[in-house]
């Protein structure tokens, strides 16, 4: 009897993985399945050890005599600087400095003039820090005529733009598919976040204007909330306040990553040039990439947006709205981008920070700061304070954050692997396995397109 129940344990425990599974979709990423290690979490804080070395850095010796700072792949800060003084100051504070020929003031000059230009749909601009230049691209909508027109702009600013042709189109991530619906499409929810007397779901601005009523399901059953705040052009987000009895609760800050996982937001944050972030969207699920920018101007086909992340990671239509995040910190909402998640891309983010001081709120859970203003607790960034500047690890090596179950999955594991290895219940157990793993089998065999809808309308509905 003790090696059937050593069996039976045994076999329950695999049962409960598989109905992890089954009752949360596909699984988007295999690297997710459990909480990340002391090393990952030590990695993120020497991340942010570097951002806050580079960032004072910055401030101490002023725009005139740096061009911005990023987190090299050692994971040591870098700062450009303009003079070797500068330079031996930031190699003292424990950074790495590197000699560039514009400063901020001139690269912001630079876009100032490139902004003042007639507006062209279909290009975007950022500083590239790495390379001390203004990188304009223009997608494959722009004409030979605009293109032209932008090229004269460039010459007339000098060296610090740089003209880029890139493949496909900048546009906002939206469709008319599935799962957060209104009669203007899909996109994907963000953050939930408080005033204090009410809760909303953060999301796109693009989205839709204020007014707009949001479905948990494409038929319009069940009703989620209304648009009661939206900036779009300009800026890239909104506030979708729940209707009465749809308001979160233990769930209100975990981000769904798919296969029945979250991962737990415990704070904001800016995110830093070099830094590697994570996306999570009901189209494409969970993916990462790394900031290549900061400030960065997109002129969409329904208008110009500025201020935005720009990235590596790829999104696809229906993803609009959905967070960006690492190591637990929440950085930005999906605004758009051109390619996918097969070929690749460049997608952008609405800074979190900015839309929840603009909009008055913060994350749902979190206390509210004494002055009003957003609270942003860090873990990350206070653990860091106490870390070596020099100290370094790539960023690489970050991980999106505490995974935890999403919905009570794991308590219901507990309660089916308590009950199949009870000795009373060996024989009802042994049924309930065989029965499984038949239909286990089944399902790898006839699930369809309908089977995926129905992990996006679960996604949607978890927050991610």
């Amino acid at each position: 009897m003790r090696h059937a129940r050593r069996r039976i344990v045994r076999r329950g425990a695999r049962l409960a993985a598989v109905g992890g599974l089954l009752c949360g979709g596909l699984m988007v990423t295999q690297a997710m399945a459990s909480e990340p290690s002391d090393t990952s979490r030590a990695a993120g804080s020497r991340a942010q050890a570097a951002v806050d070395t580079g960032t004072a850095l910055v401030a101490r010796l002023g725009t005139s005599r740096t061009a911005g700072n990023w987190i090299g792949s050692d994971g040591r800060p870098v700062v450009a600087v303009t003079d070797p003084g500068a330079a031996a100051e930031v190699t003292e504070a424990g950074a790495r400095a590197k000699l560039v020929r514009h400063s901020m003031q001139d690269l912001k000059s630079a876009t100032r003039a490139l902004s003042s230009a007639p507006r062209v749909v279909g290009t975007a601009w950022a500083v590239d820090y790495t390379t001390n230049e203004v990188v304009v691209r223009a997608d494959t909508t722009v004409s030979s005529s605009d293109w032209s027109r932008m090229t004269k702009v460039a010459d007339r600013i000098g060296d610090a733009v740089r003209m880029q042709r890139t493949q496909g189109a900048f546009t906002t991530r939206l469709n008319g598919a599935q799962p957060m619906f209104s009669t203007g499409g899909r996109c994907s929810a963000g953050f939930n976040v408080t005033n204090g007397r009410s809760e909303f779901i953060l999301t796109a601005g693009h989205c839709g204007p204020a007014g707009s009523v949001w479905f948990a399901d494409n038929s319009g059953r069940q009703q989620l909330g209304r648009t009661v705040t939206t900036a779009f052009p300009g800026s890239d987000f909104s506030l979708v306040q729940y209707d009465d009895g749809q308001q979160t609760s233990a769930g209100a800050n975990v981000v769904a990553i798919g296969g029945g996982n979250g991962v737990r937001i415990t704070g904001t944050a800016d995110p830093a040039v070099g830094q590697r972030v994570f996306r999570s969207g009901s189209t494409s699920g969970l993916h990462d990439g790394k900031v290549t920018a900061l400030n960065a101007t997109v002129n969409y086909p329904e208008g110009t947006v500025t201020g935005l992340v720009e990235t590596t990671v790829c999104a696809e239509p229906g993803d609009s709205g959905g967070p960006l995040f690492s190591e637990g910190i929440a950085l930005g909402v999906t605004s758009g981008g051109n390619g996918d998640c097969r070929t690749g891309g460049t997608t952008f983010f609405q800074p979190v920070t900015k839309a929840l001081t603009a909009l008055g709120v913060r994350l749902a859970g979190q206390p509210q700061a004494s002055s009003g203003a957003p609270a942003s607790p860090s873990p990350a960034g206070s653990t860091a304070a106490s870390g070596a500047q020099g100290a370094g690890a790539s960023p690489g090596s970050a991980a999106p954050g505490a995974v935890e179950p999403v919905g009570g999955a794991a308590e219901n594991a507990e309660t089916l692997v308590s009950r199949l290895t009870d000795p009373k219940n060996v024989g009802p157990g042994l049924l309930v396995i065989a029965g499984s793993l038949v239909a286990l089998v089944a399902t790898r065999f006839i699930r369809t397109e309908q089977d995926r809808k129905a992990y996006r309308r679960q996604y949607a509905q978890s927050w991610g």
